[in-house]
C-alpha cells in the first residue's frame, strides 16, 4: 500500500491555505476550498497526538493567537531577544531591565550570519529589514559598551 493510499485511508488531506501563490500573486478565496480545509482540520484535531496524554495543552488550546512566522517575524523576534539582552526592553523572562552584553552581541553576530548566508535570496522588504535591525542593534551595543 502506498503512502498516498493509506493517507487517503485515513482521511488525510494536505490543503495550501497559502494566500499567495508561488509567484507571489493573491490566491482567491473559494468557500469550497474554505471547507474542505476546515473538514481536514476537524478531521487532524480528533486525532490524538502520539506522545502526549489528555492533561497536555497547546497555544492553541489556550486561546493564544498563532503568529504567522516567516524570515521578517524571526528577524523581529530576534532583534527583541538583543534588545533585551542590552537592556533597552525589559527581559520578559525577569519582568526586568538587565543587561547581558556577550549574550547581546551573540544574538547579534547570529543575526550577521544569516545576512551573509541568505545574500541574494532574501526579497525586496526582508533585505533592507535584516540590514537596519543589524546596524541598529550593532550602534546600540557600541553605545552600551562604551557606557559600561
Amino acid at each position: 500500500m502506498s503512502s498516498d493510499e493509506r493517507s487517503q485511508e485515513r482521511g488525510f488531506k494536505v490543503a495550501d491555505r497559502r494566500r499567495f501563490s508561488e509567484t507571489g500573486e493573491a490566491r482567491d478565496t473559494d468557500e469550497n476550498a474554505a471547507s474542505e480545509s476546515s473538514a481536514a482540520e476537524a478531521s487532524i484535531e480528533s486525532q490524538p497526538i502520539p506522545g502526549e496524554g489528555p492533561a497536555a495543552t497547546t497555544h492553541a488550546q489556550e486561546g493564544a493567537p498563532e503568529a504567522e512566522i516567516n524570515f521578517s517575524t524571526f528577524i523581529i523576534g530576534l532583534s527583541a531577544q538583543a534588545l533585551a539582552h542590552l537592556g533597552e526592553i525589559p527581559d520578559p523572562m525577569y519582568q526586568s531591565v538587565r543587561v547581558d552584553l556577550e549574550a547581546a552581541r551573540q544574538v547579534i553576530d547570529i543575526l550577521g550570519l544569516l545576512r551573509d548566508k541568505t545574500k541574494g535570496n532574501l526579497d525586496n522588504a526582508e533585505g533592507p529589514l535584516l540590514e537596519s535591525v543589524l546596524y541598529d542593534l550593532r550602534m546600540k551595543y557600541v553605545e552600551r559598551a562604551r557606557g559600561s
